[in-house]
C-alpha cells in the first residue's frame, strides 16, 4: 500500500483518505497509481458495500502536483514519439479516476477546504458528494494553460448546468459550497471536516444496509445509461433484472418488510 493513500474499514464501509497533507494532498504519480490500485482492490472487495473518499489535513486536495507535472515531458528529438508517450501518460492518469467510477459499490466523497483541478476530476467520478461550508471547487487548469483532461469536462456536464460548467472551465473561478449545493454538485453541506465525515458516513451506512446486488445493478445501469438513448438503458437494466431477481436478496427484503424488521443481506461474490 502506498503512503499516499490510507484505507480503513468501518463495518461494510471502506474509508479511503488522500494522505499527503504536508503537500495539501497534491497528486503526483505515486498518488495516481495508489488511487487506481486502491479503488480496483476495494471496489471489488465482497465485504465492502460503500466507499467514503476524503482528504487528510487542511484541504481535500490542491489538485495536480505541478512539480511532478513539470517533469513529465522533457524535450524530445522525435515530436511524434513524444506525443504518443504523452497520450499514454494522460490515459494512465485518466484510468486512475476511471477506477473510482468503475468501483462496484457507490463512492461518497467528503470534501473539505480546497478541491482544485484534478480534485474536481476525482470527485466527479464519485457517485455522491458532501461538502463542508468552507469547501470550494475550482477547475483551475486554465490558469496553468491546460485543458482539463481527467474527466471534469465529460462528467460534470451530467451534474451541473452546461452554462455554469463552461463559466467555471473558462474562468477558473472557485465554486463555493453553497453554490455547489444549489446547482446540484454536492448532495449536502456540513459545518466542518469532522461534521462532513459524519454526514458522509451516515449516507454510506444507509447505502450499505441495502441489498448489495440491487445497489450494484443500479450503479451499473446509471453509468451505462449516461449518454445513451433511453431504449438502450431500458434494455440493459431489463437484462440485469432478468438475471438477478432470482437472488436471495429479493425474498429477504420482502420478508423483512412484512415483519417490519431490518433485512440481512449476504456479500457479493469476489
Amino acid at each position: 500500500m502506498s503512503e499516499r493513500i490510507e484505507v480503513r474499514q468501518e463495518g461494510a464501509i471502506a474509508i479511503v483518505e488522500l494522505a499527503r497533507p504536508d503537500k495539501l494532498n497534491a497528486m503526483d504519480g505515486e498518488m495516481f497509481g495508489a488511487i487506481a490500485d486502491t479503488f480496483r482492490r476495494v471496489g471489488r472487495d465482497p465485504q465492502v458495500r460503500c466507499i467514503l473518499l476524503a482528504g487528510q489535513g487542511r484541504h481535500f486536495t490542491a489538485g495536480l502536483d505541478l512539480e511532478y507535472a513539470s517533469r513529465q515531458f522533457p524535450p524530445a528529438a522525435d515530436a511524434g514519439r513524444a506525443a504518443e508517450a504523452r497520450l499514454r501518460h494522460i490515459e494512465w492518469l485518466q484510468d486512475a479516476f476511471n477506477a473510482v467510477e468503475q468501483a462496484r459499490v457507490p463512492v461518497v466523497a467528503a470534501v473539505h477546504g480546497a478541491c482544485v483541478g484534478a480534485g474536481v476530476d476525482l470527485i466527479g467520478a464519485c457517485d455522491l458528494r458532501v461538502a463542508s461550508q468552507d469547501a470550494y471547487f475550482q477547475i483551475a487548469e486554465v490558469d496553468v494553460a491546460i485543458t482539463a483532461d481527467l474527466g471534469t469536462l465529460q462528467r460534470l456536464a451530467y451534474l451541473i448546468p452546461q452554462g455554469l460548467l463552461r463559466e467555471l472551465v473558462y474562468t477558473g473561478r472557485p465554486l463555493v459550497a453553497d453554490e455547489a449545493q444549489r446547482f446540484g454538485l454536492v448532495n449536502g453541506l456540513a459545518a466542518d471536516r469532522e461534521s462532513v465525515m459524519e454526514a458522509a458516513l451516515s449516507l454510506a451506512r444507509t447505502i450499505a444496509a441495502k441489498s448489495p446486488l440491487a445497489i450494484a445493478g443500479a450503479k451499473r445501469s446509471l453509468n451505462y445509461s449516461r449518454g445513451r438513448p433511453i431504449e438502450e438503458g431500458l434494455r440493459d437494466v431489463a437484462q440485469w433484472n432478468a438475471a438477478t431477481l432470482v437472488s436471495a436478496d429479493l425474498g429477504e427484503a420482502i420478508k423483512a418488510r412484512l415483519a417490519k424488521a431490518d433485512p440481512t443481506f449476504g456479500p457479493l461474490d469476489d
